[in-house]
């Protein structure tokens, strides 16, 4: 199977999922970071909670779509107990492939007048 057939069998990706992809999608983050990302990204509509987020993660994890990195900051910029995550050649071709569905889905109620028009 390649990467992609492999990221479509994913779809659709729960929306934390898609979430925690696209916020991991820049670098690397601590859960905390995400949570941030997420919602500042989305003005507040989306507010994940830490046992949301992590069991996401966690899910993630065993699909291969993220993995714990082993790469650290600076001791003086880092609290030990953070957890940094980083985004997969998988995770980002799910996220991909996931975006390119929510893009026909939207073209489609488009062509019925029932999304707004690109401006």
């Amino acid at each position: 199977m390649t990467i992609e057939r492999d990221a479509a069998a994913l779809l659709p990706l729960p929306e934390v999922t898609f979430h925690v992809l696209v916020a991991l999608a820049d670098g690397e983050r601590h859960g905390y970071a995400i949570l941030q990302d997420v919602e500042a990204r989305t003005d507040g509509a989306v507010r994940l909670s830490a046992g949301t987020l992590y069991r996401a993660i966690h899910r993630m994890l065993e699909q291969g779509l993220v993995v714990e990195s082993d790469d650290r900051p600076a001791r003086s910029e880092d609290d030990e107990r953070r957890r940094y995550y980083r985004i997969t050649v998988l995770g980002a071709a799910a996220v991909r492939a996931e975006s390119a569905r929510l893009s026909r889905l939207v073209e489609l109620a488009r062509a019925k007048g029932l999304a707004p028009r690109r401006s």
